[in-house]
């Protein structure tokens, strides 16, 4: 009987660890932002940059002066510049600008980057424009 009761206590007391009393389960780990939010995909039209989520990035043919971005206001609504953290620093041919609102925007070979209003859904390139202003951003050979 002494056996029985000893057994029985032992597996109360290792039931009890598995179900601690009133505590709640750590919270699972935060997704932290990535500093490089770029990615290149293979598409039928060859291998373009799209950002984190998976929306295409553009260049802009005004953008030419390698430090700084050329689409202002109006333009910001319909391109959105592709944003750096505050501690995003340069990588390979990928660097980071200020816009001209202080904010920290990545650049490809000192090409800004950005997302178009026009793309809805992943692998959309709807913005890609007639004039031949603004290009899909593809990574240079």
């Amino acid at each position: 009987m002494l056996r029985v009761a000893v057994i029985a206590a032992a597996l109360l007391l290792s039931v009890g660890e598995a179900f601690p009393h009133g505590e709640e389960p750590a919270p699972p780990p935060k997704k932290e932002t990535p500093l490089f939010p770029v990615k290149v995909v293979q598409t039928r039209k060859g291998q373009i940059f799209v950002d984190a989520n998976g929306m295409t990035l553009y260049t802009f043919d005004r953008d030419t002066s390698g430090h700084s971005s050329t689409c202002e206001g109006k333009c910001t609504e319909r391109w959105k510049p592709l944003a750096a953290s505050n501690d995003a620093e340069a990588k390979g041919d990928f660097t980071v600008i200020i816009h001209s609102d202080g904010s920290k925007m990545w650049a490809y070979r000192y090409r800004p980057l950005y997302t178009s209003q026009s793309d809805h859904a992943p692998g959309d390139i709807n913005g890609f424009d007639g004039a031949n202003l603004w290009h899909v951003a593809r990574p240079a050979f």
